[in-house]
């Protein structure tokens, strides 16, 4: 079975999210949520707490819900919606750690499901995972609305509409952080940057 037929199947057998069946949630989501925690924190031990609390948080509001609202929920921004806000209440009672870069660059929680709007795999612009945890780790770096928007958009391989929707911000709000972190990152990453992304390509890459 193809990977996008897999991928409706699921979603068909899970139906309208429930209580009931919450289990399923869990494991459908549970390993590209703590990937994206992994990145907004570079901590493994946070984002495992992360995922676990953004969880009881999802049940405990699917419980209040109506039908019809489960119903209408689109279940994926939603999920990422609660664990971005479990990651900055729990970022602004931390201090800054220093992150290694083994503790970062997962490959196979990379750019799950990207759809057309979406940057290039990966693999088509980071030779190595140690090329993708130094970008990875230069996002630590950015303030949390910019590598927020930027995590979701070069790392998840969101869409833009897709982003605006977990941030609850409009699409031009997102264009413009996401511009704003490349900008940065170029400065971060310094020589590396060539290594990432070639200059004078036409194609076009991940962070431009």
């Amino acid at each position: 079975m193809p990977p996008s037929a897999a991928k409706k199947a699921t979603k068909a057998s899970i139906g309208a999210p429930s209580i009931d069946r919450f289990d399923e949630i869990v494991d459908e989501y549970q390993r590209r949520l703590y990937g994206f925690a992994l990145r907004m924190t570079g901590n493994r031990e946070d984002a495992e707490e992360i995922v676990q609390d953004a969880f009881v948080r999802a049940y405990r509001a699917l419980g209040k819900m109506s039908p019809q609202q489960r119903a209408e929920l689109r279940l994926q921004p939603w999920l990422y919606t609660i664990t971005l806000n479990v990651t900055r209440n729990r970022l602004r009672s931390k201090r800054p750690t220093n992150v290694a870069l083994d503790a970062l660059a997962d490959p196979d929680a990379l750019l799950r499901g990207a759809q057309k709007e979406s940057p290039p795999q990966p693999e088509k612009i980071v030779e190595q995972n140690a090329d993708m945890a130094l970008v990875e780790r230069a996002l630590l770096q950015l303030p949390m609305h910019l590598r927020a928007a930027a995590t979701l958009r070069f790392i998840e391989g969101r869409s833009h509409p897709e982003i605006a929707e977990i941030l609850d911000q409009p699409i031009g709000t997102v264009k413009s952080h996401v511009h704003r972190a490349v900008r940065i990152l170029r400065r971060i990453l310094g020589p590396q940057i060539g290594k990432i992304v070639p200059q004078g390509g036409a194609t076009v890459h991940a962070l431009s």
